[in-house]
């Protein structure tokens, strides 16, 4: 068994990695605020929200993460979460996949406090929703 380190995860939205523009990633589930919820949904503890929860680096130069937050919010994209950081999925290190709706952040956009640190950088923190709960991927092999 090898359990997940703080230092292997990758995350690629469409066909970008954006590993080096984020600090965090976490798939997020909640309770559904739902107005309706079916029997079935109910008969499995009710209905499930998912989302991708991520800190990136403000760069708003074009094709960054930031830039397609900026100027792609609505847009659904595809995701793929590797918590191993494997490249190939496997039953023991499997990827999890989804889509997800492109939403601006509440809160920083641009800018942020002052710090002395040559190496801070100013971040922002968005929560984009999933079309469901993500797939997990153990092969490769459809």
């Amino acid at each position: 068994m090898s359990a997940l380190g703080t230092r292997t995860l990758t995350l690629t939205i469409g066909d970008t990695d954006v590993t080096a523009e984020i600090s965090k990633a976490v798939i997020t589930s909640g309770e559904s605020d739902a107005d309706f919820i079916t029997f079935a949904d109910a008969a499995t503890g009710g209905k499930r929200d998912y989302r991708l929860d991520f800190t990136a680096v403000q760069d708003a130069e074009t094709g960054s993460l930031w830039d397609q937050v900026f100027s792609n919010a609505g847009d659904t994209v595809s995701f793929i979460l590797r918590p191993y950081g494997n490249e190939e999925p496997t039953a023991a290190q499997p990827h999890f996949t989804g889509n997800a709706t492109i939403t601006e952040p509440d809160g920083d956009l641009i800018g942020g406090e002052a710090n002395a640190s040559t190496s801070a950088r100013f971040v922002i923190e968005c929560s984009w929703p999933l079309d469901g709960k993500p797939a997990r991927v153990t092969s490769s092999t459809p």
